[in-house]
């Protein structure tokens, strides 16, 4: 009895996973992509952060050799990424009743062109944009300006992934 409940249960599991047909935990569906390539993206927002190009490209890059099992190419990618960082600002959003700001915003927009060689109807270009919020009392540096980073870094760099391969 044993045996055939044992016998059944395989049978059942591997009917369900053929079925299913192969699923990424992830959520990432490359196809048939073997390659990436993530160029560099310059910054030529009108405000600088110095270190925020090479950031972004090695996050980006990072999320995708995670998340897939492609190989990173220098050039000729099956999936290619490009584009550079349009928007670096500060703004305020809340004012206190003293009309100065209690809490301001640091938002970043890039724009990305997105190349499938395997699958053309899914090439995009886009704008990509997130904020963080920080108190008005502090300096956009240091720790402070790591958080913000941090935070929009993961954000950005998710909705591309799910903009480019993500099947949600």
């Amino acid at each position: 009895m044993k045996r055939i409940l044992l016998i059944a249960t395989f049978l059942t599991s591997t009917i369900f996973f053929i079925a299913c047909g192969a699923y990424s935990f992830t959520g990432g569906s490359t196809g048939n992509a073997k390659t990436l390539q993530v160029d560099f993206f310059p910054n030529q927002a009108a405000l600088v952060e110095p270190t925020l190009s090479q950031r972004f490209t090695n996050d980006l890059l990072d999320l995708f050799t995670r998340q897939t099992n492609l190989t990173t190419v220098k050039s000729n990618g099956d999936l290619y990424f490009s584009g550079e960082i349009t928007g670096y600002r500060v703004t305020p959003m809340s004012a206190t009743s003293n009309q100065t700001a209690a809490q301001n915003r640091l938002t970043i927009t890039v724009n990305v062109r997105y190349v499938n060689k395997t699958d053309e109807k899914k090439d995009f270009e886009k704008q990509f944009s997130f904020y963080s919020d920080f108190g008005a009392n502090s300096q956009l540096t240091g720790s402070v300006l790591e958080a913000a980073l941090d935070e929009i870094m993961d954000r950005l760099t998710q909705d591309i992934f799910n903009a480019s391969v993500g099947e949600w």
